[in-house]
């Protein structure tokens, strides 16, 4: 079942304990050599309308971490918005990706994102 992380309202503090505790256990067996690859084979679209240097390295470092792809697509790379619906941009990344992070100006750009796809 997909499962957006749209605001962190959204998720019990039970559940963000556990996202914190998974990290910090992954955290400890990479810098102990340890690797682990739960991503393997997945591709996550990183749509940045509005970049960042921190937010890019942070997640494209963390997919390759965890055995993913990262896929960058930059507002000039996107017509998300800027004569292309969100919803058809929604609906084709989702047929290619597995999940999806954007970086935007407006939540409102996310939350429609996230009603058209079909992948968190």
């Amino acid at each position: 079942m997909k499962k957006d992380f749209l605001a962190l309202s959204q998720f019990s503090k039970a559940e963000l304990d556990a996202i914190f505790a998974l990290t910090k256990e992954l955290k400890k067996k990479q810098k102990s050599g340890v690797e682990h690859h739960l991503l393997k084979g997945k591709t996550l679209a990183m749509i940045f309308e509005k970049s960042s240097t921190r937010t890019r390295i942070s997640f494209e470092v963390g997919m390759y971490q965890l055995g993913g792809h990262p896929l960058f697509i930059s507002g000039k790379d996107s017509q998300m918005g800027r004569g292309e619906p969100i919803k058809d941009s929604a609906r084709v990344i989702a047929r290619y990706c597995d999940g999806v992070m954007i970086r935007t100006f407006a939540q409102e750009t996310v939350e429609e994102f996230a009603r058209y796809a079909s992948i968190p």
